[in-house]
């Protein structure tokens, strides 16, 4: 079977990536990356062997100019590819989507977008079927990738009632720091429910989740506190067993030394993980408590990782070159090394 020819727009924190991702396939081809930066990021591509387009046809004269090697424009980069996943920063994967339906190509966007951009919304464990063979879809956000996996863990067992969520969020990227942030203050989403909590039911309909957000000073990842009413009583080691069904979702323990996110952080490093990535949710499963029907649990989302997995996922569904989530979803992880962490 010929692999899969993959184009990624955008070489961001989530497109190198998603490039390093498709890269690491076995039936997937990274044809080439897209950007209009000229500068350290750019060069990047070059070291791993990665062909690079202008994005913007004008940005490639100062491109050039800062030394890099150009293989062409995005139209040469889309015309040899299956589908293009989109990278780019937040509301300009919107602008983009018109190129892509007149080339014909399939597209991923990702969580910055509105759902209303593909009219489908992706987490792989959830609803994976239901993007076979569709034109595109938008790989959701990092905490609503989060949200949908826990609770759907949760739906597939039973034991998902209502659920209520407060998501303390990192209040930038940390190569941006310098740039933004919020430095000695705490900064409440203006609305209840945040965006995530309807975001995840762009994903699966049925889910009762409320959520409330504050941007947090620092950088590192999110954390999540999650209030879940089940239908019925439970035990602690029976929610346990829910949660290890998932593959992306990894047991942690405040016990073995990772009390706080940059402790989780330090571990990825030490796996080997590409930028320190986590691409599971790592659940403290030494903090979960079970009274009654009554659960509440914690866990940390990587921003820049969570939702590497759920697009490579995204381009079998749509290519149709794997009908079955969950045997696409053990290439990928073993791609990635997800599961590494529960070995630990």
């Amino acid at each position: 079977m010929k692999p899969i020819k993959v184009a990624v727009n955008g070489y961001g924190v989530i497109g190198k990536r998603v490039a390093d991702a498709v890269a690491a396939q076995p039936d997937m081809k990274l044809v080439g990356v897209a950007d209009v930066a000229a500068d350290w990021r750019t060069r990047m591509p070059a070291l791993k062997g990665f062909a690079l387009f202008a994005a913007d046809p004008a940005r490639a004269a100062a491109m050039q100019a800062a030394g890099l090697d150009l293989a062409g424009g995005l139209d040469d980069l889309l015309a040899d590819a299956d589908i293009v996943i989109d990278c780019t920063p937040k509301k300009i994967a919107a602008g983009n989507v018109e190129t892509y339906r007149k080339t014909g190509i399939r597209f991923i966007v990702h969580g910055g977008e509105n759902h209303a951009v593909t009219g489908h919304s992706f987490v792989a464990e959830a609803n994976y079927a239901t993007a076979l063979g569709r034109d595109s879809t938008r790989v959701v956000s990092c905490n609503t990738t989060s949200i949908v996996r826990t609770l759907s863990a949760l739906k597939r067992v039973g034991l998902m009632g209502s659920a209520r969520g407060t998501l303390l969020r990192r209040a930038t990227d940390p190569w941006e720091s310098h740039l933004g942030g919020i430095m000695n203050t705490l900064v409440p989403e203006p609305e209840i429910p945040s965006h995530q909590g309807p975001d995840a039911q762009s994903v699966d309909p049925d889910l009762d989740v409320i959520t409330m957000a504050v941007k947090v000073p620092q950088t590192l990842a999110h954390l999540h506190y999650w209030a879940v009413r089940m239908p019925r009583k439970a035990s602690k080691d029976e929610v346990l067993d829910a949660f290890r069904a998932s593959s992306r979702i990894a047991l942690i323990r405040m016990a073995d030394g990772l009390d706080a996110i940059n402790a989780v952080k330090e571990m990825m490093a030490d796996l080997g993980r590409p930028n320190d990535s986590l691409y599971e949710v790592a659940l403290w499963e030494d903090m979960l408590k079970v009274e009654g029907d009554e659960l509440f649990y914690a866990y940390m989302v990587d921003n820049q990782a969570i939702v590497i997995p759920e697009t490579i996922d995204a381009i079998r569904a749509l290519t149709e070159a794997e009908h079955d989530g969950a045997a696409s979803i053990v290439l990928t992880d073993a791609a990635l090394g997800v599961g590494a962490l529960r070995a630990t």
